[in-house]
């Protein structure tokens, strides 16, 4: 595999990108720990969310704020900005006539979507929080027992779902005494609900004006809700303060000119996630740009939805997960067209979820150099729920993937040193205030310096010059000790295999605890392994068994063995792919898609033993 770092210097130019200046403070303790900050002070930031949408309102009230395709012609349904204030006040008004109380939220069941966006501005208006929860659990899961828990937890007082026939059976399984629910689309069947465009259509008074002028900082905007990776999902208090400082750190470190024009952005991220409902969508807002909602997936069958939409849309600002990147460029690959009016405004791309592949990153510029003659800076944040969420950010031209960049103005960066690493930790204005109703959890969530304990790993690029940036080295309590005593860092090595076996393998679960090597539990990449054996149709249990793609595979690991040079804690032993997906119920996959290492290897501890076993099956590949 080819390291970015070794790329040859005589490459077309990135695309020009304001960068803030990388000027980072490093105090270096006696205990060994590090504190990095950027010595550029936070600009100053809104008193709440809804300050900009009424700014926009008035200064370019045309303009389209949120789009998304709607209808049997599946068509694109717009909404101006002036629109959606307007839309946004009337909903204040009927919130504020059903007198809600500030510590009953409104829930919301379903997910992206123009009314979600609208409620969402409402409620905050209004001073109730929103309370966006996943919709897998109410979809996907068979118990509703996450979802009943974070009812139990909130206990909200209203309820939005797009289409009640759709969530019938999730709001059936739910006590919704005194609940109000809303409807968008159909009303769920056997349940009072009201429409939302009932709601919509509220006479608006001075009250709502009111209601926004007694916004404070400290006013709690949103619940948002962690993975439930290690337990239950739990509420994080988001407060306009945390989520507007966020924005401006996030726009400080890239600067706008205002001459330029207005962004304009294509996603498809859940905003019951963070990363969605926070780093992408508040940012938007907060520029004034177009939000064009994508309904597809990074997945097999729904990534065609995104590029439809990407063959109308040149987005400004492209953000997905790698898997979503290497759909893409095997579709621009084939389609001049398309690579012409993905790349043509593009000033800058963002990768989350896992480590960008070296090859898929070097496939992407040579596509980028071949419609526009630059490359396109991979921009990167890391960060989490309780962060509102951005803390770093990888604010310069690099090439080097795998890194999670340095801190934001505002931020402190705490680095605690275990073994060959350090663990993270931070400190700012945008860390939350707690959780929702657990003062227990909160308290063991802080250190005695009042930093938050994220619970992930880092390393430094270059130790000696900390500008260099800082690279993910996974999360602390996943890694395991081989029955040598050798430590294994399960995030790096997670990553590294996935980037190396890459286009084979979309996700794993790493064995090899108190055993003699490491071994490798993976999923498939559907799609990438469809285009390897050369069928569109093929299933899964065609794509494990296929020559071709055990040969692609093998390849990959072994060049990933070789790389390492026979260090037993990054060596990979044998691997096995597997048929079945990760289940939410099971807790093997989170809400976001994350993967959770501890309830996966015990949910298929059977698998496990036959990857170890003395005389494995035929299925376990055993790599020399």
């Amino acid at each position: 595999m080819t390291s970015s770092a070794a790329r040859v210097l005589d490459q077309p130019p990135f695309r020009k990108i304001n960068w803030l200046p990388r000027d980072i403070a490093v105090d270096r303790r006696a205990d060994g720990s590090l504190v990095l900050k950027s010595n550029q002070p936070l600009e100053p930031y809104e008193r709440h969310i809804p300050a900009l949408l009424a700014r926009w309102a008035e200064q370019a009230p045309q303009r389209i704020w949120l789009a998304q395709r709607s209808g049997p012609e599946r068509q694109w349904r717009k909404v101006s900005y002036a629109e959606a204030k307007h839309t946004v006040d009337a909903l204040t008004q009927a919130l504020l006539n059903l007198k809600l109380e500030a510590d009953r939220p409104i829930a919301i069941l379903s997910g992206n979507s123009i009314e979600h966006a609208l409620m969402t501005m409402a409620a905050m208006q209004a001073r109730i929080p929103a309370a966006p929860m996943s919709p897998a659990y109410s979809l996907m899961s068979h118990d509703h027992q996450k979802l009943k828990y974070l009812f139990e937890l909130v206990k909200p007082a209203l309820v939005l779902v797009q289409d009640g026939a759709l969530f019938g059976r999730a709001l059936q399984a739910l006590d919704l005494t005194g609940v109000k629910v809303v409807h968008v689309a159909s009303p769920p069947q056997g349940i009072d609900s009201v429409s939302f465009a009932e709601l919509a259509a509220t006479p608006v008074t001075d009250e709502v004006a009111q209601s926004i002028a007694a916004i404070t900082p400290d006013t709690v905007g949103k619940l948002l809700f962690t993975s439930g990776s290690t337990g239950m999902p739990k509420a994080v208090i988001n407060t306009q303060r945390m989520m507007c400082a966020n924005v401006t750190m996030m726009t400080q470190v890239r600067p706008r000119d205002p001459s330029e024009p207005p962004p304009v952005l294509l996603d498809w991220m859940p905003w019951n996630h963070t990363m969605g409902g926070n780093a992408l969508f508040n940012p938007a807002l907060a520029e004034g740009g177009t939000l064009y909602i994508d309904d597809g997936r990074p997945l097999p069958g729904m990534f065609d939805e995104t590029l439809r939409n990407l063959r109308e849309i040149s987005p400004t600002y492209y953000a997905n997960v790698p898997a979503g990147y290497a759909a893409l460029a095997a579709a621009m690959e084939k389609d001049d067209a398309l690579c012409r009016t993905f790349f043509k405004d593009l000033g800058m791309m963002a990768y989350g979820g896992a480590r960008l592949p070296d090859d898929l990153y070097e496939r992407m510029q040579a596509l980028a150099v071949r419609a526009t003659g630059e490359r396109i800076v991979f921009y990167t944040g890391w960060g989490s729920t309780e962060t509102a969420p951005t803390s770093t950010g990888t604010y310069w031209d690099t090439e080097r993937v795998g890194l999670i960049g340095l801190p934001f103005p505002g931020v402190e960066l705490k680095m605690v040193p275990i073994g060959d690493k350090y663990e993270l930790r931070l400190r700012g204005i945008h860390v939350m205030p707690g959780y929702y109703q657990r003062p227990d959890l909160t308290a063991a969530a802080f250190d005695e310096e009042g930093f938050y304990k994220i619970g992930d790993a880092g390393v430094l690029l270059d130790p000696q010059d900390p500008q260099q940036g800082i690279v993910f080295a996974g999360r602390v309590a996943e890694d395991f000790k081989l029955m040598t005593g050798t430590f294994v860092h399960v995030g790096s090595l997670r990553t590294d295999v996935i980037a190396a076996a890459s286009p084979v393998i979309q996700d794993a679960l790493v064995a090899g605890q108190d055993r003699p090597y490491v071994a490798l539990l993976a999923w498939p990449n559907l799609q990438a392994c469809r285009q390897i054996v050369g069928n569109p149709n093929a299933s899964f249990e065609d794509v494990v068994k296929h020559p071709a793609v055990l040969e692609k595979l093998r390849q990959g690991l072994q060049a990933h063995n070789a790389e390492v040079e026979g260090a037993s804690s990054m060596r990979i032993a044998r691997v096995m792919l597997m048929v079945e997906p990760p289940s939410i119920d099971g807790n093997e996959l989170t809400d976001k898609g994350y993967i959770n290492q501890r309830a996966g290897l015990e949910r298929r501890a059977a698998l496990v033993e036959r990857l170890y076993a003395d005389h494995p099956d035929n299925d376990v590949m055993v790599l020399q």
